[in-house]
């Protein structure tokens, strides 16, 4: 790859093209939370169309509005990278538009990550440290599990009220039909299911 002159000095995370096409240059809303969702979940099926990683997606939104303030889609495969999970993806470029660590840092201004699955353990770790305010998934993790095989990692089983302890939000299950239909297609296709050691 062409960014990959000296891969020890830098890593670089990447959004498909089909990806950046969509949102540039355009301001996207969605007031009401279920059309967050549905968006959600489209980029999720539309990753798998276009082959350009799993069969996952999430946004980060403002929370008042609806305003779409960064996208992510799952990029493990295509780029060699096992952090790079769709909820990782979004939360990294929502940072980097704000230029500010904290997606939390103004209370007037709270934010919302959307997801098209519940996450797995380690972007439930990234989501503590975020600053967003509010989680809201479609798939739940069984789902994930029992339709593709993918390892979610040991989640605790209070999870949600975790996060409820850190003034986050959790909303499960939205559209969880139209989500599980994008893990059917990603079986469907035959997609790599990429967990490190199989057989766990």
């Amino acid at each position: 790859m062409k960014h990959e002159k000296d891969p020890a000095r830098g890593v670089l995370l990447t959004l498909p093209a089909w990806l950046e096409e969509l949102m540039s240059g355009k301001n996207i809303v969605f007031p009401d939370p279920e059309e967050r969702m549905r968006w959600v979940i489209g980029l999720s099926r539309r990753n798998v169309e276009q082959a350009s990683g799993g069969p996952f997606a999430a946004g980060v939104f403002a929370a008042d509005n609806g305003r779409l303030l960064a996208a992510g889609v799952n990029r493990v495969e295509p780029l060699t990278l096992s952090p790079a999970h769709a909820e990782i993806m979004a939360i990294a470029f929502a940072q980097k538009r704000l230029r500010n660590w904290d997606l939390g840092h103004d209370a007037a201004s709270p934010t919302e990550l959307v997801t098209s699955s519940q996450p797995c353990l380690m972007c439930l770790g990234a989501i503590l440290w975020s600053g967003v305010t509010c989680l809201s998934y479609g798939a739940a993790a069984a789902d994930v599990s029992a339709i593709l095989g993918f390892d979610e990692g040991p989640l605790p089983a209070d999870w949600p009220r975790e996060l409820k302890n850190r003034g986050i939000k959790v909303e499960g299950g939205r559209l969880r039909g139209e989500a599980v239909a994008v893990l059917e297609l990603y079986k469907k296709k035959r997609g790599m299911v990429y967990n490190s050691r199989q057989g766990f």
